[in-house]
């Protein structure tokens, strides 16, 4: 049985092509278990799995705990809201608490930026990085890779144009990075204040006008504007952010007839992307969820390694 040459999935940054190149190959003959209609297998009894979630989230968290059961691991959820971090426990100290109890990975969303990183180096149990501050969110950037192999076949030499707000995205890092080590070219678009300072050290062209960007691209990715990391004043309105950066089937008139259009979610219809263009047929928004389950089975299949041994 294959299995990764590493105990955690922290980013796509420091993963090799090879390593991804399974990851995906794996989540293939996942997704044929989802397509069963009995979802279940085996590969994953007794092991214990923690999901411990700082942020809100509704579709990785939900991705994950579907990805476990589908695979009958024993697995808890725990809000950042209703652990003993509000009592003052440290992060170190709540998860090596949960650790004795039998605990083999910790899947982890976190506000901060190397938070999953910090976790992994003082835990035994295997680490899944389920988005940290603005650092990457890998387990996303390997579905939204899935997804585009499925439907394109290749990821070499496609044209992937990331638009919107990349400076406070960690999908866009994670993206950048594993889509460019599978041999895609990669470029950005959107205000020049949503653009990351460290633009060069990602190796990417960046555009201020998404119809440029856009001349024949094979995927464009609309991002979520992270309002929530923003200081103030990075653009003037949602109103006028739409009306120059929004896509729409106008914007997009430049890129190839095979266009795929697609969005990490959640959506802010007619903001980042109009509605028109998101449910066309065009759009693999819901493919990407699909093959989120997939990716996150095959990572615990790989990182895990099938059934325990008594």
């Amino acid at each position: 049985m294959q299995a990764l040459r590493r105990k955690d999935i922290l980013s796509l940054e420091e993963i090799s092509a090879e390593e991804i190149t399974l990851i995906l190959e794996t989540a293939r003959s996942m997704r044929e278990i989802m397509l069963r209609k009995i979802k279940k297998v085996p590969t994953l009894r007794g092991r214990a799995i923690l999901n411990l979630f700082y942020e809100p989230s509704t579709r990785t968290k939900a991705s994950f705990e579907l990805a476990q059961k589908y695979m009958s691991a024993d697995s808890v959820s725990v809000a950042g809201s209703s652990s003993s971090l509000v009592k003052g426990e440290t992060l170190k100290d709540t998860v090596r608490n949960v650790e004795v109890m039998g605990v083999e990975c910790v899947i982890m969303r976190h506000p901060v930026s190397g938070a999953a990183h910090y976790l992994a180096r003082n835990i035994n149990a295997s680490v899944i990085n389920a988005g940290d501050g603005m650092h990457e969110h890998p387990t996303q950037g390997l579905l939204d890779l899935f997804t585009i192999l499925d439907k394109k076949g290749r990821l070499e030499k496609l044209k992937v144009v990331i638009v919107g707000d990349v400076r406070h995205s960690r999908v866009a890092r994670s993206n950048i990075w594993g889509l460019q080590k599978m041999g895609a070219e990669v470029v950005i678009a959107g205000p020049p204040t949503l653009m990351p300072p460290d633009l060069e050290a990602f190796g990417v062209k960046a555009y201020d006008r998404v119809e440029e960007a856009v001349e024949n691209a094979d995927v464009v990715m609309a991002l979520r504007l992270q309002k929530e990391r923003q200081d103030c004043g990075l653009f003037p309105s949602l109103r006028e952010y739409a009306e120059i950066y929004g896509l729409t089937e106008q914007r997009v008139a430049n890129a190839k007839d095979d266009l795929l259009i697609m969005h990490p979610g959640p959506i802010n219809r007619g903001v980042e992307i109009s509605s028109s263009l998101a449910d066309s047929p065009r759009s693999v928004v819901l493919d990407q969820v699909t093959g989120g389950v997939a990716v996150r089975m095959a990572l615990f299949y790989l990182l895990l390694g099938g059934i325990k041994e008594e």
